[in-house]
């Protein structure tokens, strides 16, 4: 239980610092962002994140879903592992954004947005996307479940959500290109 709780806990605090970087962003957004109901793809989307952050949160703290018959003691350490890791590099790459981070539904670059190239970025592009994958998988590793293959699943969403970024942010800032060519996208010197 003291495992679960921990998980919990990691992912709690992971919404929590999106939240709180959220409404710090706010106001200095006000004015810059137009202020029209949101469409129905970010409204999906939104629900879609919604709706998995709570199934994870639940599965954490009270069901054993698809559950592995005999797994290696190994599994559960690794996954324990790639969670915290994964946790610190979304965090980190969350702060490192400050007000120049969006929802990924927004697909929008701001006028007076940055183009962010130190800290972890010195070294990937997407440290936020490589942090959520490896939370996930780390997590289903963690809590000894099947879905683990599921949670590999994302990373087509993740990847094709990557290349999309990609190109609005080669328009916006001409030097992309340069940082693209020096960095990896996803985990550093590798891929």
């Amino acid at each position: 239980m003291i495992l679960r709780i921990f998980l919990f806990a990691g992912l709690v605090l992971h919404k929590l610092i999106w939240e709180i970087w959220k409404r710090k962003n706010a106001a200095s957004l006000e004015g810059r962002v137009s202020s029209a109901p949101p469409g129905i793809w970010k409204r999906i989307v939104k629900a879609g994140k919604i709706g998995v952050l709570v199934f994870f949160l639940i599965q954490t703290l009270f069901f054993n879903v698809l559950p592995m018959s005999n797994p290696h003691p190994s599994i559960r350490l690794v996954g324990i592992i790639l969670f915290i890791t994964g946790l610190s590099a979304a965090i980190a790459g969350r702060i490192n954004l400050g007000a120049n981070w969006r929802d990924l539904e927004d697909r929008q670059v701001l006028p007076n947005q940055s183009l962010i190239t130190t800290g972890l970025y010195s070294y990937i592009r997407h440290p936020i996307y490589s942090g959520d994958m490896l939370l996930i998988v780390g997590l289903q590793l963690a809590l000894q479940s099947w879905l683990v293959v599921f949670a590999l699943m994302i990373v087509v969403v993740v990847v094709r959500q990557t290349l999309a970024e990609e190109k609005l942010l080669v328009n916006a800032f001409p030097e992309y290109g340069r940082y693209c060519g020096r960095t990896k996208r996803f985990l550093p010197f590798l891929i």
